[in-house]
């Protein structure tokens, strides 16, 4: 089965700075917008961020390998490659991280890189990269027979 963008939208209060958010600091192209939406390309998915009065709560940590990670969380998976220098230009930028750039299961299976922030709005990503995008998927028994 070919694999499909999926389409997410998500509250924002203030289409401003979703513009430099999203448009300049993560250098997603802008589609489709009105004054209460804009449509972008997020790593070839269409995101949408809608303009809301209110925004929802706030994410609430989840521990997660002894770190409080944000739920609910979106991003994307991208080339090892890729994410470095992702994480480059986000702390180059002064990035507030919630969990700064670092390497879960290191040498073992499911090696991951991975980063968490929010988006000016309050809405909380991660990107992040496998070492061997193979073991995306990895199930639990596969990561502890291999430890």
């Amino acid at each position: 089965m070919a694999v499909m963008p999926f389409h997410l939208a998500i509250p924002v209060n203030s289409l401003a700075q979703a513009r430099r958010f999203y448009g300049e600091l993560l250098g997603c192209e802008q589609g489709r917008s009105s004054e209460q939406w804009i449509d972008w390309n997020f790593f070839g998915h269409q995101l949408v961020t809608h303009l809301v009065a209110n925004m929802p709560s706030r994410p609430t940590p989840n521990q997660v390998d002894s770190h409080a990670v944000p739920v609910p969380h979106f991003g994307v998976v991208l080339a090892w490659h890729d994410w470095q220098q992702l994480a480059d230009k986000l702390q180059a930028a002064g990035t507030h991280f919630v969990l700064e750039p670092y390497i879960r299961f290191k040498g073992q299976v499911g090696e991951q890189a991975t980063l968490f922030f929010l988006d000016p709005a309050g809405n909380a990503l991660e990107f992040k990269a496998f070492k061997d995008i193979n073991q995306l998927f990895a199930s639990e028994s596969v990561i502890t027979s291999n430890q």
